[in-house]
């Protein structure tokens, strides 16, 4: 439903919901930070991150008011697509350490109350693995552990070759199947050919990933990000071949990843059935090991539709969320409509049913935030997502305000993803306190020795300051009255102005951000019969403001200048 506010003769409809107050699980409300191994710290000198890197900064975390933090895979590999290619899904790669290292970070995070989530990409694993190497050889139970398929006959333009099973494409572009000399068949990447996708048909696939599973429980964790999840399953017809997909018409490009409407390779429906069996697995750990719930997240790019599917039902739940990449499609153009949109967009749906909902800003995989939405309104894109009801997921430097580095090149040619992945911003010492090695696997920030965690730390509207001002106010009764009656709303209150309210019985917070480059007045914000709720103290400001913590505003008519971003509070004792 929604409640109607008169703001200077227009009429805004602020997005209102409420239920039942009901017991949280830790993870519903989580602040969930994303950490990239390689570049968050480096302790060995070599330039590259590293676990004990990893493990002393854990108390930097805590302190910034992180629930949990997933690592992206630190699992051994070739690195052909930077640990997405798992070799061995039981071990350290040793660029990262060790299994020692592992068990220390995970021993040192339970310490300080910190839980960590490590990366599950069960999709495929590396052509290196000695799954893929058995079942190239047909070795007894491993015949059919990876997808594998005969050509559709010989290529007439190309003698002696034989055509894929099917016109599919990759997610990387090209073909999705590469030809093996020795089995003398066809096999499914969804990705790089170094990357052969599992066949989860095969019992022994299933079973295999189940123990995977059960060996990084059994070493601590508190929960996996499944990677890749709309991937698991193609259709298969009854005679065992594959259906070709039809053409798009996005693109022209036959090798693009664009070309085909992909009806029969993303989101299939075995999909929420494997995801519920792994569901059931650690929901069974949990009860059989105590602690608290160990948890799925889901990683899809997929329509809405898809991910309200991958939720499973009370019957058989699947992830606990899938990630809600929406607000990564906003960009420099986006206005406070646009931002509005994209929240509605998963509230209407997600949220409606199964009150749960997350906010993905950023990750290793897309520009920061400065380079989407401008450079001017990171602080107040974090305070959007960080006041929001539910989870917000923060990419390891956008809580500094990190921005891309443009010449950043890992590899010959470069890797379009490089510019978000270089290393962390610490202070102003060598390599910007990431490493005591001049030379980083990629180039430090030019201007990491102004922007860096030491320096923010003592600047009191730092975007870290701003970060943490958030993440305490995430602790309050109000934000943590989330599922009680009336205890939030949100809105565009013009084109550019966004305002969020938090409230139980006892206090409220306005949280307004000014997302364009002008002056914008807004008001009345508060009931006129009642002149003593007009008035409410500035709890937090950003670095552009006018005003002072603990200056009173009044809500008649309040003035933001532009990229402002400012947090109102008020007790209603």
């Amino acid at each position: 439903m929604a409640k109607k506010v008169l703001l200077c003769s227009i009429v805004i409809v602020l997005n209102f919901f409420s239920f039942s107050a009901a017991e949280l699980g830790w993870w519903e409300d989580a602040s969930l930070y994303q950490i990239y191994p390689r570049s968050f710290k480096d302790n060995d000198g070599d330039g590259v991150g590293d676990l004990k890197g990893i493990t002393s900064k854990l108390d930097y975390l805590k302190d910034i008011g992180i629930t949990a933090a997933w690592l992206s895979p630190i699992y051994k590999s070739p690195m052909s697509d930077f640990g997405y290619d798992i070799s061995d899904f039981y071990d350290i790669d040793p660029l990262y350490g060790n299994l020692d290292d592992f068990d220390a970070l995970i021993a040192k995070a339970k310490s300080i109350g910190l839980k960590i989530i490590l990366d599950f990409v069960p999709n495929h694993s590396s052509d290196e693995c000695i799954w893929f190497q058995k079942s190239v050889n047909r070795t007894e139970g491993y015949e059919n552990f990876y997808v594998w398929a005969d050509g559709r006959g010989e290529d007439p333009e190309n003698p002696g070759k034989q055509l894929p099973p099917s016109n599919w494409t990759s997610d990387f572009g090209g073909t999705a199947w590469t030809w093996n000399d020795q089995r003398q068949q066809f096999f499914l990447h969804q990705f790089q050919p170094k990357q052969p996708d599992l066949n989860f048909r095969d019992e022994n696939a299933r079973a295999t990933m189940l123990n995977v599973l059960k060996f990084w429980l059994d070493r601590g964790i508190d929960g996996f990000r499944i990677d890749a999840i709309p991937y698991f399953f193609e259709t298969l017809n009854e005679n065992g071949t594959y259906t070709d997909e039809p053409v798009s018409g996005e693109t022209s490009d036959p090798n693009s990843n664009k070309y085909l409407k992909h009806l029969y390779t993303r989101d299939q429906p075995e999909n929420v059935g494997l995801i519920a069996e792994w569901r059931q697995f650690v929901d069974n750990y949990t009860r059989e090991h105590g602690g608290d719930e160990r948890i799925l997240f889901a990683e899809a790019y997929s329509p809405l539709e898809a991910l309200d599917n991958y939720f499973g039902n009370e019957t058989h739940p699947a992830a606990h969320f899938p990630f809600n990449f929406d607000l990564m499609y906003l960009n420099k153009d986006s206005n406070a409509r646009d931002l509005e949109d994209k929240v509605n967009n998963w509230m209407d749906t997600i949220w409606k049913k199964h009150k749960s909902a997350n906010w993905v800003i950023g990750n290793h995989d897309n520009p920061r935030i400065g380079d989407r939405i401008g450079k001017d309104n990171k602080d107040n894109i974090n305070m959007v997502v960080l006041a929001l009801p539910g989870s917000p997921v923060t990419y390891n430097g956008e809580e500094i305000g990190m921005d891309d580095v443009p010449d950043a090149c890992s590899n010959d040619p470069c890797d379009f993803r490089d510019p978000e992945r270089t290393p962390f911003q610490w202070d102003n010492t060598t390599s910007a306190g990431f490493s005591d090695s001049n030379k980083t696997w990629l180039p430090v920030a030019k201007d990491y020795k102004c922007n860096n965690v030491k320096i923010q730390q003592g600047q009191e509207r730092s975007s870290l300051n701003i970060y943490k001002g958030m993440q305490k106010l995430k602790t309050t009764a109000a934000f943590k009255a989330f599922k009680e009656e009336g205890a939030w709303k949100y809105g565009a209150l013009n084109d550019q102005v966004f305002q969020i309210i938090r409230n139980n019985t006892n206090e409220e917070y306005r949280i307004l951000v000014n997302l364009g480059s002008d002056l914008e007045t807004v008001g009345p914000l508060c009931n006129s019969i009642d002149t003593s709720l007009c008035f409410m103290e500035y709890k937090l400001v950003t670095k552009n403001s006018p005003h002072n913590i603990g200056d009173l505003a009044n809500l008649t008519s309040i003035q933001l200048t532009p990229h402002e971003g400012i947090v109102l509070g008020r007790t209603t004792e």
